[in-house]
């Protein structure tokens, strides 16, 4: 290759890693109260000092919505929720659409953490279609991936994700303009373990060739998060990571310096 082309290649692939900024979300799953959501997301929004870079969110069970929007008034946070309806606004008992959530101001929603996946039997066509009822409101997608102990020791962990991937990055209806990926195994959640940074990096490094294959144009712009028991702890050498760009945290969320820390490291 031509040294020009290689240098513009170069300066290309640096620019287009540059605009991926850091993203870390809390998912605060089923946990809370009004008065933790208040104290817990104040702390946090004066814990933000000049030394944190990424951009912040918290995911909140729907009951604390209000609450955080509230709360996160002149920080830095934004505020998401944790999974969305795919129908529109109907005779739909229970169920939280995605205008709702836009009315509340939210920024951010979880579609298809493995949470959702195990205990909701929620499919693959369904989630691609709260991707796009979302999408339609202007909310921003975190879409979630990864696979199971078992998945993992029979060595399928590229074929779980490529099938988790397969329906959304196939629907031409999806804006990859408007969407974030979090790679989360789910033998690392909850569970005090967590990938190693290399074995992190490995999977995030082939998420971001499918998305080379299917969507060229977006592969370097989408941000890619990890989550599996991400603390202060191992933040900084998982955050480093080339192909990582954020953390999805879980129970790190709920203690504002914790949360803080792994921002921090998210560069």
């Amino acid at each position: 290759m031509h040294y020009r082309a290689i240098v513009a290649n170069l300066l290309r692939f640096i620019r287009e890693t540059m605009m991926r900024q850091p993203l870390v979300l809390g998912n605060w799953k089923m946990n809370g109260s009004i008065a933790l959501a208040s104290e817990l997301i104040q702390s946090i929004g004066k814990g933000i000092d000049d030394k944190i870079s990424c951009e912040i969110g918290i995911c909140v069970p729907f009951v604390y919505l209000n609450v955080a929007n509230m709360n996160v008034q002149g920080s830095k946070i934004s505020v998401g929720a944790q999974t969305v309806s795919e129908y529109s606004p109907g005779a739909y008992t229970g169920e939280i659409s995605a205008d709702m959530l836009s009315d509340l101001k939210c920024r951010w929603v979880l579609i298809g953490h493995s949470e959702r996946r195990q205990y909701f039997d929620e499919t693959d066509e369904q989630l691609v279609l709260k991707v796009k009822a979302s999408q339609k409101e202007g909310l921003t997608p975190v879409f979630c991936i990864g696979e199971t102990e078992k998945e993992r020791q029979d060595n399928k962990t590229f074929e779980v994700i490529e099938h988790q991937l397969k329906e959304l990055l196939s629907d031409k209806g999806i804006d990859f303009n408007n969407i974030v990926l979090a790679y989360e195994p789910v033998w690392a959640i909850g569970t005090g373990l967590s990938a190693t940074p290399e074995e992190a990096q490995v999977v995030h490094a082939y998420i971001r060739n499918l998305l080379a294959k299917k969507v060229p144009e977006k592969a370097q712009t989408t941000r890619i998060l990890y989550g599996g028991s991400v603390n202060a702890s191992n933040a900084q050498t998982l955050l480093n990571q080339q192909d990582i760009d954020g953390g999805l945290i879980g129970g790190a969320s709920l203690n504002a310096e914790a949360f803080l820390t792994i921002c921090r490291h998210a560069k």
